[in-house]
């Protein structure tokens, strides 16, 4: 890749990244680390505000804004697939938030483009033989909670338990099994990390109280803990 497409890549990885390394870009695009600082340089000298956190890695400036990214016919299909295989999630706060951010990521699309998407998105379905009579509506606000550290008091009733019980808990991670997700937090009263199928959850409410990080690893998680709730 020469250097120009290799720039604005570059950039358009700072745009969708908190923060980057010298190390993950150069291994990114195989090329020496010093050839990552001149491209940094190169993107400073025309006016990109990119901010050096010491022994860190690199960021953008808080607040600035560039042109709409171009999205090629491949992604914006991928993107189109993605909306299918959302829909099928049974959590609708999840798939209101998907199909809303969609609706801005098509904006941009050329209309060439969004010509060809219209026709592939008539011609895509997804189907699911799993019968299980299960919904949630809690996904995106938990997913605030976690991004926030934000303490979350649910009622929470076990699988072919008619009893509920009350949880406080510290959220930290998600992940989907066969069209379930799956909570992983810290249990105030199992005091423990407890896994909780987040449409088991009865009711739930983010606290404004903020919780300290336990520096929750999921690998780490899936190594050692097995599903407990």
């Amino acid at each position: 890749m020469s250097q120009l497409p290799r720039l604005i890549s570059i950039l358009t990885l700072l745009r969708s990244k908190r923060l980057l390394t010298a190390t993950e870009l150069a291994n990114k695009y195989n090329v020496s680390i010093r050839t990552i600082y001149r491209d940094i340089r190169k993107l400073e000298e025309a006016g990109i505000p990119v901010t050096t956190i010491e022994g860190r890695g690199y960021s953008l400036m808080e607040g600035y804004q560039v042109s709409p990214v171009q999205f090629t016919e491949k992604e914006a299909n991928a993107l189109i697939t993605a909306q299918h295989l959302v829909s099928q999630t049974k959590d609708a706060s999840f798939a209101k938030d998907f199909r809303e951010a969609l609706i801005k990521i098509k904006s941009v699309f050329r209309t060439s483009v969004q010509e060809k998407i219209e026709r592939l998105e008539s011609n895509i379905r997804v189907f699911d033989f799993d019968y299980e009579d299960f919904s949630s509506n809690a996904l995106s606000d938990i997913q605030l909670a976690i991004t926030n550290l934000n303490f979350v008091e649910i009622n929470y009733q076990k699988a072919d338990d008619p009893n509920i019980s009350f949880r406080k808990i510290e959220p930290y991670a998600f992940y989907s099994m066969n069209n379930k997700w799956i909570l992983i937090a810290w249990c105030h009263l199992r005091n423990e990390f407890r896994a909780f199928r987040i449409d088991r959850i009865k009711h739930f409410k983010i606290l404004h109280q903020k919780f300290e990080d336990r520096q929750f690893n999921l690998q780490a998680y899936f190594q050692t803990c097995p599903y407990k709730e």
